[in-house]
């Protein structure tokens, strides 16, 4: 997978209350409170719920810097529902993500106090040997998305350099111009990563370990999933549909596919400690805090981009709070962290099973929780076609533009079909099998086959039609559903 969740997908799962999303009744053995769990009485019975229905992760509240509740629930093996194995404890490490994204635009932000970059700065003047457009992107741009770039520079457990980094980077192109609209960028965070790497005497994940994860008490939140400096603690092993997931830490690199964009791991109070000490000036200076809490693109309907996350006015829940989601792609981690500065609150869920993700567990129960209540317990079974925010008509849109995608007329498409037949030789056919909604994004399955070989993947595109996330030699869900046959083009219709 190339991109991780969107930050703008923790919105629509905060702010969504006014529906149900339905969760299918599991085993109560998930529902037993992990090493470590404490929360009130209250809470506890709550979270109980949404664990039976089939939570596996941790959940932490917090006021002021202080727990309010520290609970864990399921298995940390992968082993499933109600299955015997090692529970997940608050102490449990998860890969985070894109909420890794915070901690990027924080390294950033300090080396603009600090005075070695500067927000108007230009992505090509600090890295010389970038080219095309993002070599123009701003700092500020790609801190707030809005710097244009569409597409994606390589595949999450992809080894890949540097250099090779930098080159495909710069062969992005843009979808508008940079400041006049916002596009959800990972690749534009791994050029942030990179130009730590450029500014900095330790490069970006020394410096990241010595500037960024450290917290006030003298520990330090996490560290990296994959390579060094690792994420210290007993890791929980993703549950995807095929089973436990491979990706559990040990890819050797080099990791710029996902540097800055949703490289780091760590356990929930970690995730909640460290949230709290950004927002309060533990982490960067109180101006550097002032920068990410302003409002940046505002996309008019009550959120608005802020560095590494999403900023929700009072009208979204009466108060306001910034937001930030990741889903750990391969890992089969989802996390979701949230800040309300008016109770100096933090809410964190993170998960590694895929019947009920940290996203579904904070769309319903999110609300209570940033209020300091107990969540309502989760909604009835769901239907196997359903698509959740999602209807039929974006499902229809979503499979007609990885249609048009591999057919080859765009760059980015070109260069898909490219990559495909240096592997399988020239393509005969492109087969879309049918669409699911996993970690709140519509993916697109299909079967590319050349004359003597074939391969099934997925893809999810942004909303401008662009490759958002893509994963390649899978094999295809359970839960699919067949994709219904393409329209006719206009040029062939009766």
């Amino acid at each position: 997978m190339r991109g991780t969740l969107m930050a703008l997908a923790a919105v629509a799962l905060l702010t969504a209350c006014t529906t149900t999303h339905s969760i299918p009744e599991r085993e109560p053995g998930s529902a037993v409170p992990g090493e470590g769990t404490r929360c009130g009485d209250d809470l506890l019975e709550g979270l109980g719920a949404w664990a039976r229905a089939g939570f596996s992760g941790s959940v932490v509240v917090s006021t002021g810097g202080e727990p309010d509740c520290l609970a864990a629930f399921g298995s940390a093996d992968g082993a499933g529902d109600g299955a015997a194995g090692t529970a997940n404890t608050v102490d449990t490490v998860f890969a985070i993500g894109s909420v890794s994204k915070a901690f990027t635009a924080a390294a950033v932000l300090g080396l603009v106090d600090a005075g070695e970059l500067s927000l108007d700065d230009r992505a090509g003047n600090v890295i010389t040997d970038l080219e095309g457009p993002p070599a123009r992107a701003t700092v500020e741009q790609l801190l707030l998305h809005t710097s244009g770039l569409t597409g994606s520079h390589g595949d999450d457990h992809e080894p890949l350099d540097r250099d090779a980094a930098v080159a495909a980077i710069g062969r992005l192109e843009r979808a508008f111009p940079p400041g006049t609209d916002s596009l959800y960028s990972n690749s534009g965070y791994t050029l942030l990563a990179l130009l730590v790497e450029e500014v900095t005497e330790a490069g970006y994940r020394d410096h990241m370990a010595a500037e960024v994860l450290p917290l006030p008490d003298g520990g330090t939140a996490g560290g990296f999933w994959d390579g060094e400096p690792a994420a210290p603690g007993p890791r929980a092993v993703g549950l995807l549909e095929t089973g436990p997931a491979e990706q559990r830490g040990g890819f050797a690199g080099p990791h710029w596919a996902l540097d800055g964009n949703g490289d780091l791991a760590m356990s929930a109070p970690d995730l909640a400690a460290w949230t709290h000490a950004l927002f309060t000036g533990g982490v960067v200076p109180p101006e550097a805090v002032a920068t990410i809490t302003a409002p940046g693109f505002d996309h008019g309907d009550g959120t608005a981009e802020a560095p590494g996350w999403v900023s929700l006015d009072a009208s979204v829940h009466g108060t306001p709070a910034l937001a930030s989601s990741g889903g750990g792609g391969d890992t089969g981690h989802e996390a979701v962290a949230v800040w309300v500065p008016q109770d100096e609150r933090v809410v964190v869920a993170v998960s590694n099973s895929g019947g009920v993700r940290a996203g579904d567990l904070m769309r319903e129960a999110g609300p209570a929780l940033l209020a300091g209540g107990p969540p309502p317990p989760p909604g009835p079974g769901a239907a196997p076609d359903d698509f959740g925010d999602f209807d039929d008509a974006d499902v229809a849109a979503h499979e007609q533009g990885v249609r048009t995608l591999l057919d080859g007329g765009s760059r980015e498409g070109h260069e898909e079909r490219e990559a495909l037949e240096s592997e399988l030789g020239p393509l005969v056919s492109v087969e879309v099998l049918g669409t699911v909604v996993a970690e709140a994004e519509l993916r697109t399955y299909v079967t590319a086959s050349s004359a003597t070989d074939s391969t099934t993947l997925w893809y999810a595109l942004d909303e401008r039609g662009g490759v958002a996330a893509v994963e390649g030699s899978v094999d295809a869900p359970p839960s699919l559903s067949p994709a219904p046959p393409a329209a006719p083009s206009a040029d062939t219709a009766d």
